[in-house]
């Protein structure tokens, strides 16, 4: 029985940062009509910026607030930058963001020397509950992706910012007849998907040793998760991100780690064979 309510537990914990991922992502996709591979860089900014805070002398705590906004300010830069001039050209986009994630990357290396470098817990430690230990950073970690979906769900379906944000992601063509200026939208929706990014590269360096690579093993699931789940809607991504976490963290528990992952994907694809627009696909796109 405890072993059943610890896999449980882990599975809940790496499903929620898969979802912050792949929400961040998914949206993007969806409305903007490109793939971001620089997201998993994104990740890794988050990431080192909990470091150069806890470098500084200064509380994890605040450094983990801080790296959503200093992700959202990247995305905006990036965006006005670089990105707008892609949106033509989704295969020129793709391989855009690829190349600004490959900077990313190897500037934060030699950053880092090429070393790993470890970051504490802000909260460490375990509680119990009937004499089951739980990690108590775990649990932050799926009540915070619980607190950001929420919020960005009454967002998106109570403001009226929002509002124009799904109606230019579920149909973009519309959206611009109607004479909404999706251009802002997608500064502000490039921002959204960063920031994050950013907060999941947050949370996760405590839990994962940050390395310039940290979000490289994100990018590939959660590139799979917006094709299973589908692009277009806010619920899509976020199923395809709980599936393919929990299909990622319970299978090592079932069949030999060196088969898990193969076997993620070949499950995840099959899916996607017969459901190629996406498990929440509504057929208004």
């Amino acid at each position: 029985m405890e072993v059943d309510f610890k896999l449980v537990f882990d599975i809940l914990a790496f499903t929620s940062v898969m979802v912050l991922i792949v929400l961040g992502l998914g949206v993007i996709a969806s409305m903007m009509g490109i793939f971001n591979f620089a997201h998993g860089e994104f990740v890794l900014l988050g990431a080192y910026t909990v470091y150069i805070f806890d470098q500084a002398g200064l509380p994890l705590w605040s450094g983990i607030v801080a790296a959503p906004f200093v992700l959202a300010l990247v995305g905006v830069v990036l965006e006005r930058t670089i990105i707008r001039r892609f949106y033509a050209n989704p295969i020129i986009a793709m391989l855009g963001t690829f190349a600004i994630g490959l900077v990313i990357r190897e500037v934060v290396r030699g950053l880092l020397g090429g070393h790993y470098k470890a970051v504490a817990e802000p909260i460490s430690g375990f509680f119990s509950i009937a004499g089951i230990d739980f990690s108590i950073w775990r649990t932050v970690i799926i009540f915070t992706t619980l607190v950001v979906i929420a919020l960005s769900w009454l967002f998106l379906a109570r403001t009226s910012t929002g509002l124009r944000i799904r109606g230019a992601l579920e149909n973009p063509m519309l959206a611009r007849a109607c004479g909404i200026s999706t251009a802002r939208l997608y500064a502000l929706t490039f921002a959204f998907g960063s920031a994050l990014a950013g907060l999941a590269g947050a949370l996760i360096v405590p839990l994962y040793a940050l390395s310039a690579d940290i979000g490289i093993r994100f990018l590939v699931q959660g590139f799979l998760s917006v094709m299973l789940g589908g692009v277009g809607t806010f619920e899509g991504p976020v199923l395809g991100a709980a599936m393919v976490g929990g299909m990622a963290a319970g299978l090592p528990w079932v069949v030999p780690p060196v088969l898990a992952d193969p076997l993620v994907f070949v499950i995840a694809l099959t899916l996607v064979k017969f459901r190629p627009q996406g498990l929440m696909f509504n057929g208004r796109q």
